[in-house]
């Protein structure tokens, strides 16, 4: 089987892709990402630097998936789920000064086999997590 990566995707030479992945219109997929095989990346997805994500993942339009995060085999996530990776994000520091790279503190996300993200059905804010096969 072969890789699709439509024409308007941008995919880092350095990201590994594996076999019979489709990654769709307006997606970026940046440096050092592994993704398995048989994965469906939608439209407008962002996959963030050194993001691991498993084989047989569905990644529905327009989620931004930053580093950090790991999602395993079977994992399903619904459109526009954003995934942070600061506990506290903010822009600046208590004194005014802006955020650097060294102001925040990294947090790793582990999304298990075969669960299921979705945005709420209201407004989108917050998740519905669906465990289990």
């Amino acid at each position: 089987m072969t890789i699709r990566i439509h024409p308007t995707a941008d995919v880092s030479p350095k990201a590994s892709i594996g076999d019979s992945t489709s990654i769709w219109h307006q997606a970026q997929v940046r440096e050092d990402v592994i993704i398995g095989q048989n994965c469906i990346i939608g439209k407008g997805v962002y996959v963030d630097a050194g993001v691991h994500i498993g084989n047989n993942v569905k990644i529905q339009n327009y989620v931004s998936v930053y580093h950090g995060v790991t999602l395993e085999d079977g994992v399903f996530v619904g459109p526009h789920v954003c995934f942070t990776n600061d506990m506290k994000p903010r822009a600046i520091n208590p004194d005014g000064s802006l955020k650097a790279a060294d102001d925040w503190v990294l947090s790793l996300t582990n999304i298990h086999k075969g669960a299921a993200l979705e945005p709420t059905p209201r407004s989108g804010v917050g998740l519905r997590l669906v465990c289990g096969r």
